[in-house]
């Protein structure tokens, strides 16, 4: 099965996925692949909202100020600027597409978070990523060009060792991805491929992630011969619900934005001010995370307390409505009682390195998202800067494509999918066991704290399971529980090597051994 009636191809069907399917389909045929249902990604987990420049006392030299900050310098200064000149155009066109941001009188209401030293985050109650996943999605699936196909696991980036006729450049043509639904891999051509696939959070055991974050994206581009950028940059969220029977409940920053204060659930200590005695609980994320840790190995606690129970209870229930009832759900009413957190893998700020025009590496591949590394968000990203990204890079990304169509040749044949050396598997628990292990050594070696010697033993691990799974991988049919395996080992190995190679500490990276930042940032670049 080929399918080669469509102009480009977009990997994730996402907030970068979609915006650029919607861009590109002026003029061009799109096809979206969606892991799982075409809801199932993380913009429609997304809580808190999206930053832009809107209050009349704010300045887009304030919000380039606060993400460099937030970025510990090692952010693209270029990138910023393109980003965030470019945010109040992104809301204004979300505003047309229907997305029903809160308003007061009129106005947009803006909330604060962390990290901001202005009230600059529009959003839709404390579901803003589900309402912008649901605006995208109907303008998609009411436009003819577009074409949204769900349950697709991408295995890997068909490029020019795939075609009839070999070639090594490295050119992507589209990807081979396994149906679900019918058990077929199918190769999905196209004359450009945007790679919108998010980040790789489920390389760890807590995670705000949804299950469907294996850092496909990355891992298949780094194995087509792109380079990956600053993958040791893993955000913790500080605020994940701790219920043992509901896993990855996210907390959002805006619970601290709008007063929300951090307790200690053994001395009642309000610890914040140890660690940051100016913006105590508005302090960026990693500061923030790593007090909680701090706090949780220190007194041998599983979780800290944050308590908004000092505000009004109209003032809660009105703001976060959707956290409001599910706490309900689970006996905790947080208008009078604290609730129990732990700090959980959050962002991949790092990932494929792209430029302004969100061109790889790679020849005919674009990405955009949580799977790229555009320079925006440095060492931590600054709170509800993600979707804005999503839309900044997705619009770039078709705005190049169809720049340069005339210069994109059209795809060769493409040798099918091979299936007839490998049978059905007879061991799944391969699978299970080595998703399991990765993610707990992910969690004890490489997580909020690290050392090299946790590093190096996390390495070491890698290296053992790496020609089990090849192996593996070689003998069996695929299943999407295969694929996500191969990829969280790639991400794992990449965060592992990146963070080896920063002899720093530095925003999102604090390494015992290391704990100076040194005076000039760097990015950690691999190259395959």
């Amino acid at each position: 099965m080929t399918d080669q009636t469509h102009d480009v191809l977009v990997i994730g069907s996402g907030a970068a996925g979609l915006t650029a399917a919607l861009e590109l389909a002026q003029t061009k045929k799109v096809l979206v692949l969606a892991k799982g249902k075409l809801t199932s990604g993380s913009t429609a987990w997304a809580q808190g909202g999206i930053a832009a420049v809107l209050d009349a006392g704010d300045t887009f030299e304030n919000h380039i100020r606060d993400t460099m900050v937030a970025g510990a310098g090692l952010n693209d200064l270029e990138t910023v600027e393109f980003v965030i000149e470019r945010a109040p155009k992104a809301i204004d066109r979300l505003c047309e597409l229907g997305v029903p941001f809160n308003r007061d009188d009129g106005d947009l209401h803006l909330t604060r978070e962390g990290g901001h030293s202005h009230r600059r985050i529009v959003h839709v109650d404390d579901a803003t990523g589900w309402a912008v996943q649901a605006a995208l999605l109907k303008a998609a699936e009411e436009n003819p060009n577009i074409t949204l196909l769900p349950h697709q696991s991408c295995i890997d980036l068909i490029t020019g060792r795939n075609q009839e006729e070999y070639s090594g450049s490295g050119r992507v043509w589209g990807a081979y991805a396994l149906d679900e639904e019918s058990g077929e891999v199918v190769s999905h051509v196209a004359r450009a491929t945007v790679l919108a696939a998010g980040g790789a959070g489920r390389v760890y055991l807590f995670s705000t992630a949804p299950r469907g974050a294996t850092g496909d994206g990355i891992a298949m581009a780094w194995r087509a011969g792109a380079r990956v950028s600053n993958m040791e940059m893993m955000q913790f969220h500080p605020t994940c619900l701790y219920n043992l029977e509901v896993k990855n409940f996210l907390i959002t920053e805006a619970v601290r934005g709008e007063g929300g204060r951090l307790f200690n659930p053994v001395t009642g200590e309000r610890y914040m001010e140890q660690y940051d005695k100016e913006r105590m609980e508005l302090a960026p994320r990693d500061i923030v995370a790593r007090a909680n840790d701090d706090q949780i190995k220190r007194y041998g606690l599983d979780y800290v307390h944050l308590d908004i129970s000092h505000q009004p209870p109209e003032f809660v229930k009105e703001h976060f409505p959707t956290i409001h009832e599910k706490l309900m759900g689970l006996g905790i009413d947080m208008t009078t009682q604290p609730i129990p957190v732990v700090p959980a893998q959050h962002y991949t700020c790092g990932g494929v390195k792209i430029g302004l025009d969100a061109k790889t590496d790679l020849p005919g591949l674009w990405a955009a998202g949580e799977c790229t590394e555009s320079g925006l968000h440095g060492a931590n990203r600054l709170a509800s800067n993600s979707l804005l990204e999503c839309f900044v890079f997705g619009e770039a990304a078709a705005k190049d494509i169809l720049a340069c169509w005339d210069k994109l040749d059209d795809p060769p044949e493409i040798r099918p999918w091979d299936a007839s050396r490998v049978t059905d598997s007879d061991e799944e628990v391969v699978i299970k066991q080595n998703w399991t292990e990765i993610r707990r050594f992910m969690w004890n070696y490489v997580g909020i704290v690290r050392t090299t010697k946790r590093l190096e033993r996390a390495g070491n691990r890698i290296e053992m399971m790496r020609q089990e799974v090849e192996d593996y991988y070689g003998s069996f049919r695929v299943t999407t529980d295969l694929i996500e395996l191969r990829n969280l080992l790639d991400c794992a190995g990449l965060i592992v090597k990146s963070a080896l190679r920063r002899h720093e500490s530095r925003g999102l990276h604090f390494i015992l051994d290391y704990p100076e930042t040194d005076s000039v940032a760097r990015d950690t670049v691999l190259v395959p």
